[in-house]
């Protein structure tokens, strides 16, 4: 696996080099537009609205629209002129508890693998954050765009992960929220023990994606040949009329639901076929 970016990690003065490697990956099916009579694939063509007429690359410029139909054309020394300085680090400027950033923020994650002859500042940097409970909040230049980024660690290893600045966040100050929507301590009660019934570990491996292997499936028997199994209905999900009643059935339903055996690995769970009941229908692919 190679490194999208070297650079250094610094913290005062200390100086960790470092190799920045991508900690997720897409694995969904893409897709062409095809013609539906040839099977051919569909080609976009760049047409001036103004003419009607294809237009070559070389007569085509950028243009920032800051009216309807108006637009101030920007050159490439115009976009030379806003490039930041690609420094080459990853600078920390302050460590903040772990629980202070909100989960709105956080964009890409990155897995940090120091180089030598930093291993024991990146061990030693680890550690801290795993025993003061805090999170390295650095700046870091990629693909000439400066990102604000999240260190913090992840097992042995250091994770970096891109955040979004605040400008980018949207307040939901436009919502229409309940307060506590006249809640009373029974509803609390019964609620925190269907969240107790319901406490585990994280176990990344027990959720599947439904939609890609239900799509993949149908790829797979479209090249056999064969006509796609046809889904089984989905009931829809029941109207709560009381949440009490609600919140006592949950309960009740429970007890029921662990005596069975475990799942097999790889078949779907019962809770994981009841989530997949309360989702809401993705699109599908026409």
């Amino acid at each position: 696996m190679r490194p999208i970016w070297k650079g250094a990690l610094t913290f005062g003065l200390v100086n960790i080099p470092v190799g920045l490697y991508s900690a997720t990956t897409r694995s969904d099916p893409s897709f062409r537009l095809l013609h539906a009579r040839d099977q051919a694939p569909i080609a976009y063509r760049r047409v001036c609205t103004e003419e009607n007429v294809e237009v070559p690359w070389p007569e085509i410029v950028k243009g920032y629209e800051y009216e309807k139909g108006q637009f101030v054309v920007m050159t490439e020394a115009d976009f030379e002129q806003a490039d930041v300085e690609a420094t080459q680090t990853i600078d920390i400027r302050d460590f903040v508890r772990s629980d202070a950033i909100p989960a709105t923020y956080f964009e890409q994650p990155y897995y940090l693998e120091p180089q030598q002859p930093g291993t024991k500042a990146y061990a030693l940097l680890r550690e801290a954050l795993k025993r003061s409970e805090r999170i390295g909040v650095a700046t870091i230049v990629l693909r000439q765009r400066e990102h604000l980024a999240a260190v913090q660690p992840a097992g042995e290893a250091l994770t970096l992960t891109t955040m979004r600045f605040a400008h980018e966040i949207v307040p939901p100050s436009g919502l229409t929220l309940p307060g506590d929507a006249g809640l009373d301590r029974r509803e609390i009660d019964l609620a925190l023990q269907l969240v107790d019934t319901l406490a585990g570990e994280f176990d990344a491996e027990k959720y599947r994606d439904q939609y890609r292997d239900a799509l993949l499936a149908v790829i797979e028997q479209k090249l056999q040949g064969r006509t796609p199994a046809t889904p089984a209905t989905r009931k829809p999900p029941t109207k709560v009329v009381d949440l009490m009643q609600a919140l006592e059935a949950s309960l009740k339903a429970q007890p029921a639901r662990s005596a069975k055996a475990a799942p097999r690995a790889g078949a779907p769970s019962a809770r994981r076929e009841a989530a997949v009941r309360r989702a809401p229908t993705r699109r599908r692919a026409s």
